[in-house]
């Protein structure tokens, strides 16, 4: 008889506020494996932001982002998801884990996009995050199978507050990328999209990725892989995390612990 072996998957919320947590939680548990366990986290500090479209914000949550992976390395947590599609300091948590595996919506999204499509869209709020999301994707390798990113106008914080014209904007750049950039498949660019996929892909009639499902089921995923096949992070190279005498020696271990609200889905 095989053993079915649990898995811990983190979903952070890189923000101070814990507005998110219960609607992505409720999101998440819908769609975990019985044998997972979610944590849901935001963090713990004394910023009111509800957003990361600048950079600035982004840098101001960056370290607190990159302790809460090395955070989530220490208590043998399988795979963790930084919840930003700007996938904000990727490299620096997947650097300081030696165990945990780092996933980011937007290299999630655009890996499924690409094994399913030649050519994808990214839907985005605004075109401020054009040029940053732009970096992700060619430095991930998807250049070529980007057709183009459209903006529909809407905050990132506004994406919930009317979600029928959040869908209607969406399926009115979706049809534009689909008609004249000869998007084959399209991404919603940005995690606070969740839940309104199905309207845009049953209108359009291709494939529209959500960024929550498409990160969260990598993680868990590759977690499964590691626990069931011991496929594990690496830690060579330019991935060697930092020594431990050093880490010691600069007392970083000793920094108060950035995780704010938690909740469990078993």
């Amino acid at each position: 008889m095989n053993t079915v072996n649990k898995i811990t998957v983190r979903w952070l919320n890189p923000l101070g506020l814990s507005h998110y947590d219960e609607l992505m939680g409720q999101a998440l548990s819908a769609i975990k494996n019985p044998t997972t366990t979610l944590e849901v986290v935001s963090l713990n500090n004394n910023l009111t932001l509800d957003n990361l479209e600048y950079r600035y914000y982004e840098s101001l949550v960056v370290g607190d982002t990159v302790r809460a992976a090395k955070e989530a390395d220490e208590n043998k947590v399988d795979a963790m998801v930084i919840g930003c599609f700007y996938d904000l300091a990727l490299e620096d948590c997947r650097e300081i884990c030696r165990d945990t595996i780092i996933v980011a919506p937007c290299q999630a999204s655009m890996q499924i996009a690409a094994s399913i499509a030649n050519k994808f869209s990214v839907i985005v709020g605004q075109v401020k995050w054009i040029e940053q999301m732009k970096e992700r994707a060619y430095h991930y390798g998807y250049r070529d199978h980007l057709a183009s990113m459209r903006s529909i106008g809407i905050s990132a914080n506004a994406l919930q507050c009317d979600p029928e014209y959040t869908v209607k904007k969406i399926i009115e750049q979706g049809r534009i990328a689909m008609e004249q950039d000869h998007a084959e498949a399209l991404i919603l660019g940005c995690t606070c999209n969740f839940g309104l996929y199905k309207k845009v892909q049953d209108e359009l009639g291709i494939p529209v990725i959500d960024p929550l499902i498409a990160a969260f089921k990598t993680a868990e995923y590759l977690a499964e892989l590691k626990v069931n096949h011991g496929l594990t992070v690496s830690n060579k190279w330019s991935s060697e995390p930092p020594p431990e005498e050093e880490v010691e020696k600069f007392k970083l271990n000793q920094l108060p612990t950035p995780i704010g609200n938690k909740l469990i889905y078993n």
